[in-house]
This record gives structure tokens, C-alpha cells and sequence, in this order.
């Protein structure tokens, strides 16, 4: 921070947002240095997000205009590991670009490529305090744990009805873009882990209003479209490495293996009667399922007639019968035996197969209505063998640390390419002379059949 006696400039944080006081006459040259505040009438001064801090700042230095920083209430940390660890290649080299872009911007890594360590590394070189902002509360005690081990330091919670504020916290998105109009000049860095969540209307919130000079974002899935971009929010992407280039060196080799699966003659009959009947609704409505709004308008004209509420009972019924056919099951039940000395998670679309799997198999299964102390048992199970086969839906698709996993079985799914990935990337965390499979089990000549391949189009496949 710095600071002039007796400056007439005044910076302050309010509300998620920057307020500069300077004298009536200097605002004019205020607003050609500061183009993105405008004037307050309400307290005669200038407003702008919080977001354009370490921009205001930069002018001011520039031009040489004294001011007080009364915005800024972070600290200044010295962290230091723990234990010595070499960063791998990759990782030294997403710390320097990083950095040589100005401590901002998105790092793409594969998953199970050590992207919390990079951000270890890159608050360990600022020492500014941090905010680590992840979609789950999983994640958070996931980051809580090992900052706390690597630093060697109490590190602070907020979300999941506990409100700790640390100079080194974890919270969520859901609690971070609720709680930073009030902290949001309490941090110096903000490290995004999973940052596509972050480009969306409320979830951008977190970032416009933090003054966080420095910003680093994590992913191992970047595409995604949304009101708000990367550069904006926490800056461009920096630096990306692919999962071939990594696998067999630091993730583990790996293969994928597509089983396509016929119908049996009355699931075949019983899918292209309902398969006629939600597509004939959709082309007497002129109902465009490809468009942004597809889906949304079939919702909503589906609830307005007897016609409407069995094409919607028909695309529920069709996708029922694709995702869990007994040819499915049949080659499912192969591979668990043929498997039997592995790790394997199941992954399906929908929780009624979880817990139909879960039944028949003996395994557990891990849904979002599992609670937080259940989940974290049967995964700590899972890596020490005692549960060899874990069965779950869509929460085990991002950031959860499952090393023990070899095996992947895709049952069902959606079209996302990013899901896809991140079910892959599940089974990828290297370990001595490991590979990992990943199945996917497709009903052939059904709509499945497109989403599988809509999904493949990523050079991991």
C-alpha cells in the first residue's frame, strides 16, 4: 500500500465496492483516470466494483497522484512449507507464466496433475492473505486440511453453517459471493478452484466485488460459455497442459473402451414408442431442442396439455431405458467381476440406478443426499480397499481426491464434454505401474448414442 501525508485523494471499500473522494474540482481528472467509476450523488463521490482496485491504484502510481488507501485491510503473511517438495516441470512452468501475466489468470491442468499446488506455490510467493473459493463443502475441508499441513498455519472456514475468518480461508462459491460485500477487502489473493463455476451472473458476484489484486483460477475443463469471462474476473488463461501430454509420465497411463449394447426386443419396442411420442411433440410445437432455449420451452409448453404431460413423461420413460437396459447391467456385472482386485466407481446420470446398484451389489453409493461425514467414510473406505467398488451419480464428477480409482465405468450421462473429462480424470491420479480404464457403456441406435459422441469431442478421447 501507498501512502501520501495529508493526501486529498481517499480510497475506501463499501459494500463490494471502491469509493474515491477526491476535491470537486479533480474529478474530471478522476474519471479520465478512473473511466469505469461514476458519480454518486449520494455521498459526492466516485463508486466503482471493487474488481478495479489494482487498476485504480496502478493510474494513481502512474500519474503520480498522492492518495490514502483506506480500501485495503489484508495482511501481509510469511508462508512457508512444511516439507520440501520439488514441483514437477509443468507446475514451475504455470507458476512463471502466472506470474510474468501479473499474478493473474487461469491455469488449466488435467485433473489428478497437482493443481492445489500450484496455488500453494503461488501464495507461498505473494504472502498476501487468501481466499480459496471451491464449489463444494467436500472441497473446502479437502483445501482446509492440506493448506493447514503445508503451511503449518490455522486456516479459516466460512460456508456450511461455520463462519471462521482467517488470514488463509476456504469457502465456497455459494458463500463467497454471499459474504463479500462485507469481506471483500480482506484478501489480497483469491484462488479459484474449478473457476468455470465462477462466470456465471451470481457466482461473478465473488470476484467484482474483491479487491484482490491477485487472482488465480484452476481447471481442468475451461470451456464454458457465460455473462462473465475468464479475463475479466480473475484473467486470461495462462497456461495449459493436456491429459496425454501427462499420462504415463505424471498421471497415469490410460485407455478408453466404448461397449455399445443392443435392446432387448421389449425395451426396443417400449423405447421407439416413447421415442415417437416426445418427438412427434416436439416437431407439432416447432420446438427447436438444439437452441439455448430448447429445452426450457419444451418444459414449459409440456405443462400446458394432456399431450404436453406424456411427451414429457415419454422423454423420462426413453431415457430410463437407455441408461439402465439389462444389456447394460448384464456387461456391468462382467466387469465388476473381471475387476474384482481394482478400484472402480460407477457412474451414472441419475440416482434411482445409484441406489438400484447399490442394492444388488452390496456397494455404497455417494449422492448429493448423502451427508458430508457419510461421504468422506466411504471415500476414505474406498482408498484403503476396504470398499473396492464405490457407485455414484454426478458428485464424484469434480475436485474430490480419489488416488486409490483405476477403473471408471460410465453407465450414463450427459452430453458434456467437461463431465466426461472429469469422470476420466477421476481414475487418473498417477501411482507405481498403474493404469487406468475408463468404460463407457452405450445403448446402440438410441439418442444415447449422440450424446456419447457429443461428449468424446475432447482430444483425451
Amino acid at each position: 500500500m501507498t501512502e501520501h501525508d495529508s493526501a486529498p485523494w481517499l480510497l475506501s471499500f463499501d459494500s463490494g465496492s471502491i469509493i474515491l473522494q477526491v476535491p470537486s474540482e479533480e474529478v474530471p481528472k478522476a474519471l479520465e483516470l478512473a473511466p469505469q467509476f461514476v458519480w454518486d450523488q449520494r455521498i459526492q463521490a466516485l463508486r466503482g466494483s471493487a474488481l478495479n482496485y489494482r487498476r485504480l491504484l496502478i493510474q494513481l502510481t502512474k500519474h503520480n497522484v498522492p492518495y490514502t488507501d483506506n480500501a485495503r485491510t489484508y495482511q501481509n503473511l510469511s508462508l512457508s512449507f512444511q516439507f520440501h517438495r520439488v514441483p514437477f516441470y509443468y507446475q514451475s512452468e504455470a507458476l512463471n507464466a502466472w506470474e510474468n501475466n501479473g499474478c493473474s489468470g487461469v491455469v488449466v491442468l488435467p485433473t489428478g496433475a497437482g493443481k492445489s499446488y500450484v496455488a500453494q506455490l503461488a501464495m507461498a510467493l505473494k504472502n498476501r492473505a487468501t481466499l480459496v473459493i471451491t464449489p463444494t463443502l467436500d472441497l473446502v475441508a479437502q483445501w482446509h486440511m492440506n493448506l493447514e499441513s503445508a503451511f503449518g498455519i490455522k486456516c479459516g472456514i466460512i460456508g456450511g453453517g461455520t463462519y471462521d475468518l482467517q488470514p488463509v480461508t476456504v469457502t465456497t462459491y455459494d458463500s463467497a459471493y454471499i459474504h463479500m460485500e462485507r469481506i471483500g477487502n480482506a484478501f489480497g489473493m483469491l484462488v479459484f478452484d474449478e473457476v468455470h463455476h465462477l462466470p456465471t451472473q451470481t457466482y461473478a458476484l465473488s470476484a467484482l466485488h474483491s479487491i484482490a489484486p491477485y487472482r488465480l483460477g484452476l481447471t481442468a475443463t475451461p470451456e464454458r460459455e457465460a455473462p462473465h469471462s475468464y479475463a475479466q474476473l480473475v484473467g486470461p488463461i495462462v497456461y495449459t497442459q493436456s491429459i496425454r501430454a501427462l499420462a504415463g509420465q505424471n498421471l497415469a497411463m490410460y485407455e478408453t473402451v466404448q461397449y455399445e449394447v443392443d435392446l432387448e426386443a421389449d425395451e426396443r419396442e417400449a423405447y421407439e414408442e416413447y421415442r415417437a411420442c416426445y418427438l412427434n411433440f416436439i416437431r407439432d410445437n416447432h420446438i427447436r431442442m438444439g437452441s439455448p432455449d430448447g429445452w426450457t420451452d419444451f418444459l414449459r409448453l409440456s405443462s400446458r396439455s394432456t399431450e404436453g404431460r406424456a411427451a414429457l413423461h415419454a422423454h423420462r420413460a426413453q431415457r430410463a431405458i437407455t441408461q439402465h437396459c439389462r444389456a447394460k447391467m448384464n456387461l456391468l456385472n462382467d466387469l465388476l467381476a473381471r475387476h474384482r482386485s481394482d478400484r472402480t466407481i460407477i457412474f451414472t446420470a441419475d440416482n434411482e440406478t445409484v441406489y438400484r446398484i447399490s442394492r444388488e451389489y452390496l456397494v455404497p453409493a455417494i449422492t448429493h443426499q448423502s451427508p458430508v461425514k457419510e461421504r468422506r467414510a466411504i471415500l476414505e473406505g474406498f482408498n484403503t480397499g476396504r470398499y473396492p467398488v464405490v457407485v455414484t451419480s454426478k458428485v464424484l464428477n469434480e475436485g474430490v481426491d480419489i488416488p486409490a480409482a483405476n477403473i471408471g465405468i460410465v453407465l450414463s450421462g450427459s452430453g458434456s464434454v467437461r463431465e466426461h473429462v472429469q469422470r476420466l480424470g477421476r481414475i487418473l491420479r498417477a501411482a507405481k505401474d498403474k493404469t487406468a480404464i475408463l468404460y463407457e457403456l452405450v445403448a446402440k441406435n438410441t439418442s444415447e448414442a449422440f450424446t456419447s459422441e457429443k461428449r468424446r469431442q475432447h482430444d483425451a478421447f
